[in-house]
C-alpha cells in the first residue's frame, strides 16, 4: 500500500466515523428501546417441590413436609407412615421460573427455590423432580438439580444465631428442562402490533411515521396511545427479518410530558427537563415553638410551741405549682419571585438559594401546583 492509497483509507474512515455519528446523535432512540411486539413475552411458572440433603436445618416435624416426602416415596412402591418420617434434613419449598418466549422443549432455563416453612437454610441441598406448571394448570417444565445458596445461617445451644443474606433461597442455573412450548401469533397474525412501554399519543405517531417513510405509507397505522398495527409479511420465514428491521429504525427526539416525582417516604423530588413555572410569588418561613416546663414545689406543714417553749414543726403535703416558659422563634420570611415562565435550572437555583429542605421543596411545589404556576404533572409516590 502507497502513500496515495493509505490516506485515501484513513480519509474514507475519517468519513465513515463522522457519518456515523451524526447518525447515532441525531437520533435518540430506535423503536425496539420504546416498543415491544405484542404477544412476545414471558410465562411465569411456579411449583412445589422438596429439598433434600440438609445438615439437619430442614422443616423438622412439619407434616406438610412429612406428607410430601411420603408421596414421593409412594411412587418407588415404599409405604411409610409419618411418624417414621424426620423432616430435619428435608425442606418444602416454592419453584418459580421465567419461561422466555419462543423457548423450545428440550432447552434449559433458571429456578429459584425458596422454604416454604421452617426451615433454617437450603445450603447444600438437593431439589428433587419437581414440575413446573403455568397459570392454565399445565406442566411446561420439569426442575431438578443442586441449590447455590449465597446466604449463610448458624445457631448455638444457647439460643444464639447468625444469619448472612437469605439462605432460605436459593437459584439452580439451568435447572428446568422444558417440556411445552408456549404458542404466539407472531407467524401467524395477520399484523405486526408493536406496543409502546409507556403510552403517548406523540410517540405513537411517530413510530408510525418513522415506519411509514423507511417502508411506505400505510404500513403502518397508530391504533391508539399505546399500540401500532403494521402489515407484515405474509410469508413467515420473513417476519424475523422483517420486525429486525422495523426494531432497528430510528427515532426522533421525544421531549417527555413535564412531570414531578414526589417520594413521600424519602422526600427525594425528581423535576423533569421540561417543567415550567410561570408568574408566581413564594414566602417560605419556619415557626419553631418551645414549651419549658418547670414546676414549682413548696413545702406545707404547721408549727407548734409546746409549754416548756420546745417549737415543733409539723411537714405536710407539699404543693406544687406549675410553671411553663414558652418561646416563640420564628426564622425571618423568605420569599423569591417568578417574573416569567423560568425552567428547571432556574427552579432548583431559587430553592437552593433559600435553604429549603426536601419537606420544604415538597410543601413548595404541592402549593405551586394548587395556585396553577407549576405546568406540569405533580406525582406522589
Amino acid at each position: 500500500m502507497n502513500f496515495l492509497q493509505f490516506k485515501f483509507l484513513i480519509r474514507s474512515l475519517v468519513i465513515t466515523f463522522f457519518s456515523i455519528f451524526l447518525s447515532v446523535s441525531s437520533f435518540a432512540e430506535r423503536i425496539k428501546d420504546v416498543a415491544g411486539v405484542a404477544g412476545v413475552r414471558s410465562n411465569q411458572l411456579v411449583g412445589f417441590g422438596l429439598v433434600t440433603g440438609l445438615t439437619g436445618t430442614g422443616d423438622g416435624d412439619i407434616n406438610l413436609t412429612k406428607q410430601a416426602l411420603r408421596s414421593v416415596i409412594s411412587r418407588f412402591g415404599i409405604q411409610a407412615n409419618l411418624d417414621d418420617i424426620d423432616a430435619k434434613n428435608i425442606a418444602a419449598v416454592t419453584i418459580t421460573a421465567e419461561l422466555p418466549p419462543f423457548i423450545k422443549p428440550g432447552q434449559t432455563i433458571d429456578v429459584v427455590v425458596s422454604a416454604l416453612g421452617p426451615a433454617e437454610s437450603l445450603k447444600g441441598g438437593t431439589l428433587l423432580m419437581s414440575a413446573l406448571r403455568g397459570a392454565d394448570g399445565e406442566t411446561y417444565a420439569v426442575a431438578q438439580g443442586n441449590l447455590a445458596v449465597g446466604g449463610l445461617g448458624v445457631s448455638g445451644d444457647d439460643g444464639s444465631s447468625l444469619i448472612v443474606n437469605v439462605p432460605t433461597v436459593g437459584r439452580i442455573p439451568r435447572g428446568a428442562t422444558v417440556e411445552r412450548r408456549v404458542e404466539t401469533p407472531f407467524l401467524t397474525a395477520e399484523n405486526l402490533i408493536l406496543n409502546l412501554h409507556s403510552g403517548d399519543f406523540t410517540v405513537a405517531n411517530k413510530v408510525s411515521r418513522a415506519i411509514n417513510s423507511r417502508l411506505g405509507q400505510g404500513v403502518a397505522v397508530p391504533i391508539d396511545a399505546t399500540s401500532i398495527r403494521v402489515t407484515a409479511p405474509k410469508d413467515p420465514s420473513q417476519r424475523v427479518a422483517f420486525t429486525s428491521l422495523i426494531e432497528e429504525i430510528p427515532l426522533p427526539a421525544t421531549i417527555p410530558p413535564a412531570k414531578v416525582i414526589i417520594n413521600s417516604r424519602t422526600g427525594t423530588v425528581v423535576i423533569g427537563g421540561n417543567v415550567r413555572i410561570t408568574p408566581a410569588a413564594v414566602t417560605h418561613g419556619n415557626l419553631t415553638v418551645k414549651i419549658d416546663e418547670k414546676p414549682e414545689v413548696t413545702p406545707t406543714g404547721a408549727t407548734t410551741t409546746t409549754a416548756d417553749g420546745t417549737v415543733v414543726n409539723t411537714p405536710g403535703p407539699a404543693i406544687t405549682t406549675p410553671r411553663s416558659k414558652i418561646e416563640a422563634d420564628e426564622e425571618p420570611v423568605r420569599a423569591f419571585v417568578f417574573n416569567r415562565t423560568v425552567e428547571l435550572n432556574e427552579i432548583v437555583q431559587a430553592i437552593n438559594d433559600i435553604g429549603a429542605k426536601p419537606s420544604d421543596l415538597v410543601a413548595i411545589l404541592e402549593a405551586l401546583k394548587a395556585a396553577g404556576a407549576l405546568k406540569a404533572e405533580l406525582i406522589v409516590i
